[in-house]
Parts: C-alpha cells; structure tokens; sequence
C-alpha cells in the first residue's frame, strides 16, 4: 500500500475478487482468514457492498457476488469492443473475410464486434449479438482450447467448416494473457476450407487486441 491509496477500498476490492473465484461463496470467517483481517473488519466491508448491490449474503451466510456487478459490467463489452476494432479492421481488410471479437457469455460464445471487408464482393454476414454454443464453431473452439493448454503455452489457432453455417469456414485463436477477458478472435468466410495463410494472420491478431486490452 502506497499512501495515495486507499486500505478500505483496497480491502473491498480483494472481497469482490475472492468471491468472484469461488461458485459457493465464503463466509465471514473463510473471508476474515484470507484478507488477514478480524471478522469486524469483514462484516463491515461487507455491509457496506451490499448497500450496493455488490454482494449478497445467502441464509447460511454465506457472501456472494452480487446482481449490482451485471451493471458494471455493461460497460466492459464497449470498451473491449473500442479495443480490438483497430486488429479487426485490418485483419477482415488483409483476409477478406468478416472478422469478429467473441466473448464467453456463459455457456455460449457471444460476437461482441464484427467488422466487414470493404472491396469484397460477398461475404458473410455475421452481427455483433450473434451466439452459439461453445463448442461449436471456430471462435467457441479456440477458447475451449484455451481452457485446455493454459499451462502449455498459446495453443494456436482453429479451424472449422459448415458448423454455424452450411458453406462457411472460420478460423480463430484466442486472447491470452488478459485478466479477466476470456474470448478469441476469428474470421468467418464463404470457402470449403481455410486458405493456409489465414491462420496464422488470425493468431497475430488476436496478439493484437490481447496486447491493446492488457
């Protein structure tokens, strides 16, 4: 701690980080013997967030992260979005395919941003909004990927064919290195196959935005 911070604010935001790794809560003493703090201390910094919506305590009294975070993080999507347009603009120019930025929205992959060639004459239509499950197509592939290779390293780039749609072919890899952001850029392209220079144009991008989001 430096003296232009604040203790308090430093000790609710650690609160708000330990619940946010934990899907059943933690209690006061669980919180009271991970912050290093009396159970005094907690039970205030507790009250106080949940006078916000921040957190929220069960019948068991147990605490929890609160519904007050969903309005938070409404804000986060455009200003990732912001972030990564710039890779995205030229990844679709350079490729000539539609590029996007997916994020994990629960169990589905979500388009956050999509970003369309200019001199083509078709592509595919692909729209911010747009979901589907993880665990198909090429951007909710490259972020399942993610989750298994953490500890080996980037796990590179996939590639998929007529999973979302008949005739269509991605490619993705996903952002690593983000804290807090788990999702994959990609490009979506009428064709039977990737061209072999795709992926790797693909890889650097998401380095990209990792990079303008860090």
């Amino acid at each position: 701690m430096t003296a232009e911070t604040s203790q308090t604010l430093d000790r609710g935001l650690r609160v708000l980080k330990l619940l946010a790794d934990t899907d059943h809560g933690l209690t006061v003493t669980e919180l009271s013997n991970k912050l290093g703090v009396n159970r005094t201390v907690v039970y205030r910094l507790l009250a106080t967030l949940e006078q916000h919506a921040l957190v929220r305590r069960d019948l068991g009294g147990r605490a929890r992260v609160g519904l007050g975070v969903l309005r938070l993080s409404r804000q986060v999507h455009p200003l990732v979005r912001e972030a990564a347009l710039p890779a995205l603009r030229s990844l679709a120019e350079d490729i000539g395919a539609t590029a996007h930025l997916t994020l994990v929205d629960g169990s589905d992959a979500l388009a956050v941003a999509v970003v369309e060639p200019t001199w083509t004459d078709y592509h595919v239509a692909y729209r911010a909004g747009f979901r589907h499950p993880l665990d198909r197509g090429a951007a909710g592939r490259a972020i399942l990927s993610a989750r298994q290779h953490t500890a080996a390293g980037h796990p590179g780039y996939t590639l998929t064919h007529g999973e979302l749609e008949a005739g269509a072919s991605g490619a993705a890899a996903p952002l690593v290195g983000v804290s807090g952001v788990e999702g994959s850029v990609g490009v979506v392209m009428l064709a039977d196959a990737v061209p072999e220079r795709v992926g790797p144009r693909v890889l650097d991008a998401a380095r990209e935005v990792a990079d303008a989001l860090r």
